[in-house]
């Protein structure tokens, strides 16, 4: 057992479970809207458990699939696998535990979330082999990301409302764009091994121009959305403020400078997510 507990949060520190925050923002932002406030905790509950299971077995499964490669990665050569500190079998076990809690979590909360999840599921460890054969790999990512919230409203209602489906959008472009970003650091590995990411096929200055358009194109579902569900002044606001911390997040990197990255892709992303959720959460809580 001890031994068994030291594996697990070894594999918890190697996918990074505490950012979860990314998604679980807009998550909770189709939570409050679906629900005109907060829903029952019970339903809460569930979708945290379902939000962290979730990522974990996506994250899990990657590193497990892409452990000869990490090897072969000066930049990520340390990770668990390739660094002997666990074993692919026992990671590939807690994807598995993951997948199943997250299917439990599902079941907790209505039928068509249980008959989704698996769909859910292909999405989330899909993502893992499309560096193999596309350059927009980045877009599977962020569909894996993207799906929060239309999943949260699903857990809410039971139903799937197509307006949730332009914040699905909104944060697929979100998390694609920072990918993109984020790949840029790979150039050189991914080129030699045969990987394909969008920095290696057009470059890394264009593929920092096409990070800025997903993310203006983000802005203007974010807007989208907004009129769609009625924002009113702190709605608004809350965009803006996004659009303020995303030109401040380009603003850290360059196509020649790529040192301040993790403190765009980690740090700021975590924050516009927060900051979206607590402005239309104060939108709904002036209209009562």
């Amino acid at each position: 057992m001890p031994g068994i507990l030291s594996k697990t949060r070894t594999t918890l520190e190697m996918i990074k479970w505490e950012h979860s925050i990314f998604a679980l923002p807009f998550a909770l932002t189709a939570v409050i809207l679906a629900a005109n406030g907060l829903p029952a905790w019970p339903i809460v509950l569930w979708i945290l458990v379902a939000m962290v299971a979730a990522r974990s077995c996506a994250m899990a499964f990657n590193r497990w699939a892409d452990a000869e490669i990490d090897a072969a990665n000066p930049r990520t050569s340390t990770r668990a696998i390739p660094a002997g500190l666990l074993s692919r079998q026992f990671v590939f076990g807690f994807t598995l535990v993951a997948a199943l809690i997250f299917v439990l979590a599902t079941a907790e909360l209505n039928q068509l979330a249980l008959f989704l999840s698996p769909l859910v599921l292909i999405v989330l460890l899909g993502y893992s082999y499309l560096k193999r054969i596309t350059r927009w790999s980045h877009l599977g990512l962020g569909l894996a990301l993207g799906l929060a919230p239309s999943a949260a409203w699903v857990a809410v209602r039971g139903s799937l409302d197509p307006r949730i489906l332009v914040l699905t959008l909104a944060v697929t472009l979100w998390a694609a764009g920072f990918d993109v970003l984020y790949a840029c650091q790979d150039f050189e590995h991914d080129r030699a091994a045969g990987l394909h990411s969008l920095p290696q096929a057009i470059g890394i200055p264009a593929a920092f121009s096409a990070a800025r358009a997903m993310h203006l194109a983000m802005l203007a579902l974010l807007a989208w959305f907004g009129w769609l569900f009625h924002f009113r002044t702190a709605g608004w606001f809350g965009i803006a403020v996004v659009a303020a911390l995303l030109a401040y997040e380009h603003s850290l990197v360059s196509p020649r400078d790529l040192r301040r990255l993790n403190a765009a892709f980690f740090t700021m992303n975590g924050v516009i997510a927060t900051v979206f959720l607590a402005f239309v959460a104060a939108d709904l809580w002036l209209r009562v």
